[in-house]
């Protein structure tokens, strides 16, 4: 192998592991709650489908407005915890999709009743090669199994 093909290689490892961070910093921020950082991780419009846990359609909305119902969703009295992993990422020049096996759960605070909902899934993200690094611009979530409290996944804090 040149040494084209060799740097050419290194790039692609390098690409794969900026990508992965950046998923996985999606869902570590989400936990943290530290909805500034989380919204840098995306693109200012996002191609979100979760309608295998909400129904309805895709939509194509503003980072502001998916971290907003984020921070409303998963507010200070709900703690959840998201695991990504099995990893399948394709880097094509500036755009990458990544797709990853996906477990979470939501707890409410035992003020509210406390209460555990978890779901199994496959994650698909696509990301955009920015100046600033690789910014996520669509986010899928197909919903596997469910199990526990539905009213836990849907309880917001007014």
């Amino acid at each position: 192998m040149g040494m084209m093909g060799r740097m050419d290689q290194i790039a692609a490892l390098v690409d794969r592991a900026e990508i992965v961070d950046v998923v996985t910093a999606v869902f570590d921020t989400v936990d943290a709650k530290n909805w500034p950082v989380c919204r840098e991780l995306f693109d200012e419009w996002v191609d979100v489908d979760f309608t295998s846990l909400n129904g309805g359609e895709p939509a194509r909305i503003s980072a502001d407005a998916l971290v907003d119902g984020w921070r409303t969703g998963l507010h200070a009295r709900k703690q959840s915890f998201h695991t990504v992993s099995n990893f399948a990422v394709t880097v094509d020049g500036a755009e990458a999709h990544v797709t990853a096996k996906g477990y979470a759960y939501n707890v409410l605070d035992e003020g509210l009743g406390g209460g555990l909902w978890e779901v199994w899934g496959v994650y698909r993200l696509g990301l955009v090669r920015q100046a600033e690094g690789w910014k996520v611009t669509a986010l899928t979530f197909d919903a596997w199994h469910t199990r526990g409290d539905e009213a836990v996944r849907a309880h917001t804090m007014d």
